[in-house]
C-alpha cells in the first residue's frame, strides 16, 4: 500500500520541485474579506503554480474565518488541486494546516473532517498531548502528519528550546526508547520521538528555516523523516541555509513553504519557477553520484558552531604574537565565549555527545577558559562540577579543589583546548593527589600538537568535539576562509606539531 510519503516523493520526482506553496489568503491580500474573495485568491494561485508545487498547503485559520462558507471554500480548493493533478498526470498532496491537537476522541473527530469531507492527504498536529493524540490519524494508513517540533515565531523557544533531561522522564513509554544525549532541547526530543513513532511511513516534522542550527540538529536527530520548512522568504529564512542544514542524504527530505512571497509576486507562476529552479540548482550543487556530497558538514551540528565561533572572534586569522614568541597565523582564545551567552550554551552541548558514552561521577573543569564551558555542561547534562584552582588559597580552607567530592570517586577533565598536554597534567596531578581517579580528558578543539599521544602514553584518553584540522577543511570547502590563510595555518601547525 502506497504511503503519504511515497506519494509524496512520486511528487517530487514528476515535478523536480521541493517547492510546497502555501495558500494564505491573508484579509489584507483580498479584494474583499469574504469566502468567495479566499476562494478566488487561492483558486488562482493553484492554476498559475501547480506545475511547480511538489504540494499545497492550505491554512485552515483563513478559511474558518468566514464560518460555514469559508469551510466550503476550503473544500473547492482542495478539489481544484485534484483537478490539476488530472490535468498534469501527476497527483499533487494537499497538506492542511491546521495544528490540530486534542484527545483521542476529539482527535478522531478532526481526523476524519480532515482526511474523509475535504479530502487533505496530510495534516499539521501538535504532538503535546502525545502519541494517543496522533493515533487516530496515523490510523489513515495512506495519509500523512506533520508534527510541530521546532517552527519559526519569534517566541518558539519558550518552550520548544527548554531542556530535557531523559533520565528524570516518568512517562508510561520508558525514556531509553529514545536515543540521544541524557539532556537535550525539547523540539530535539520532540523529533527523537517521532523518529521512533514513524512505524508506518506517515510521520513528519514542521521545523522552522529561521534557526537553521536547529533545523540541522533536528535533521541529525531524525534522519530519515520528511520534514515541512516554513519560514523562507517573508520570515526571513534563507533558502540556501535551509536546504543545506535539512536535507536527507539522497537529497530528499525538505519542503520548503513559501506563500507571501509568491501570492505577493506580480507573477506567481515565474516567482514558482524561479524557486523551483533554484532549490533544484541547490540541491544538484549538493550531490554527487546521487548522495549528499559532504552530508556531515551540512547536517552536522559542530560545523555550524565552527562558524560560529568564526563569527565570534574566537578563532582568528592575521599575524599574532603568542606567549612563546613565536609568530602565529592563526590564534585560538576561547575565553571570548562568556560574551556569547548562546554560543556558550552550544558549546556545552557539543560535549554531551562523548560525556555519554564515558562513566564518571563528576567533571573538572580547568581554569580559566574552560570553568564557563564546564558550568555549561553542568546545567545541560546535569553533572555535578568541581574545579581545581591554579593556585591554592592561602587562607580559609586553603581549598585545592573547589566543589564537593569525595575521594575514589571518578572525573572527567573538561578543557577548551588541546596543544601539548602540560596543563592536563598539572591538574591531573591535583585531583590525583586528592584523592579522585581520572582516565578521560574531553576538549572542544584538539590541536593536534601533541596533547592526545602525551597523555595516551601516561594512560589517559583525550576526546575531542573538534578537531583543528577538521575546522580548516570545512572552512576551505565552505569557503569561509580565504584559502592563503588556512595554508598557512596548516604549515604553522605542522611546524608547531614537529617541535613538539
Amino acid at each position: 500500500m502506497e504511503t503519504f510519503f511515497t506519494f509524496l516523493a512520486k511528487r517530487v520526482d514528476d515535478c523536480s520541485s521541493l517547492l510546497c506553496v502555501g495558500l494564505d489568503p491573508h484579509p489584507s491580500d483580498l479584494p474583499a474579506p469574504t469566502a468567495a474573495a479566499a476562494r478566488t485568491f487561492c483558486l488562482h494561485l493553484v492554476k498559475q503554480t501547480a506545475p511547480y508545487a511538489a504540494a499545497f498547503k492550505p491554512n485552515a485559520a483563513f478559511f474558518e474565518r468566514y464560518g460555514p462558507d469559508g469551510w466550503a471554500a476550503l473544500k473547492e480548493v482542495i478539489a481544484a488541486v485534484a483537478e490539476e493533478s488530472t490535468r498534469l498526470g501527476s497527483p499533487i498532496p494537499v497538506i492542511l494546516d491546521a495544528k490540530r491537537g486534542d484527545i483521542a476522541s476529539t482527535a478522531e473527530a478532526y481526523a476524519a473532517s480532515a482526511f474523509e469531507h475535504l479530502g487533505a492527504h496530510a495534516i499539521t498536529l501538535n504532538p503535546y498531548l502525545g502519541r494517543d493524540s496522533i493515533e487516530p490519524f496515523l490510523a489513515y494508513k495512506e495519509k500523512g502528519v506533520f508534527l510541530l517540533c521546532k517552527t519559526s515565531n519569534p517566541g518558539a523557544g519558550d518552550l520548544q528550546d527548554l531542556t530535557i533531561d531523559r533520565r528524570q522522564l516518568t512517562v508510561d513509554r520508558p525514556p531509553s526508547t529514545v536515543d540521544g544525549p541524557p539532556s537535550m532541547p525539547l523540539y530535539e526530543y520532540v523529533a527523537r520521538l517521532a523518529q521512533t513513532w514513524n512505524t508506518g511511513d506517515n510521520i513528519g516534522l514542521v521545523v522552522g528555516a529561521t534557526q537553521p542550527e536547529a533545523l540541522a540538529r533536528v535533521r541529525a536527530a531524525a534522519p530519515d523523516l520528511w520534514f515541512l520548512v516554513p519560514g523562507v522568504g517573508a520570515q526571513g529564512g534563507d533558502l540556501e541555509t535551509a536546504l543545506r542544514s535539512g536535507l536527507r542524504a539522497d537529497g530528499k527530505g525538505v519542503l520548503i513553504n513559501v506563500s507571501r512571497s509568491i501570492s505577493r509576486s506580480e507573477k506567481p507562476r515565474l516567482e514558482a519557477a524561479k524557486l523551483r529552479d533554484e532549490m533544484a540548482e541547490i540541491v544538484s550543487s549538493l550531490m554527487v553520484h546521487g548522495k549528499r556530497a559532504t552530508p556531515l558538514i551540512n547536517h552536522n551540528p559542530l560545523t555550524i558552531l565552527a562558524d560560529d565561533l568564526l563569527a565570534a572572534g574566537c578563532i582568528k586569522f592575521g599575524e599574532f604574537t603568542l606567549k612563546s614568541g613565536l609568530k602565529s597565523p592563526i590564534y585560538i582564545d576561547l575565553r571570548q565565549i562568556i560574551t556569547y551567552p548562546k554560543l556558550l550554551e552550544k558549546i556545552g552541548a557539543a560535549y554531551l555527545p562523548i560525556l555519554e558514552k564515558l562513566t564518571f561521577d563528576r567533571i573538572a573543569g580547568l581554569p580559566y577558559a574552560a570553568i564557563p564551558i564546564a558550568t555549561a555542561i553542568a546545567l545541560q547534562g546535569n553533572y555535578p562540577m568541581i574545579y581545581p584552582r591554579k593556585e591554592a588559597k592561602d587562607y580559609g580552607t586553603k581549598a585545592e579543589i573547589e566543589g564537593e567530592y569525595h575521594p575514589g570517586e571518578t572525573v572527567v577533565v573538561i578543557d577548551d583546548l588541546a596543544t601539548t598536554g602540560g596543563s592536563k597534567f598539572e591538574a591531573i596531578e591535583k585531583l590525583t593527589a586528592a584523592g579522585l581517579k581520572v582516565r578521560d580528558v574531553v576538549v572542544l578543539i584538539d590541536r593536534q600538537s601533541g596533547a592526545k599521544e602525551a597523555l595516551a602514553e601516561a594512560g589517559y584518553t583525550l576526546h575531542a568535539a573538534l578537531t583543528i584540522t577538521q575546522l580548516l577543511d570545512h572552512w576551505e570547502k565552505t569557503g569561509k576562509v580565504e584559502r592563503e590563510r588556512l595554508i598557512q595555518a596548516r604549515l604553522f601547525l605542522q611546524e608547531m606539531k614537529n617541535r613538539n
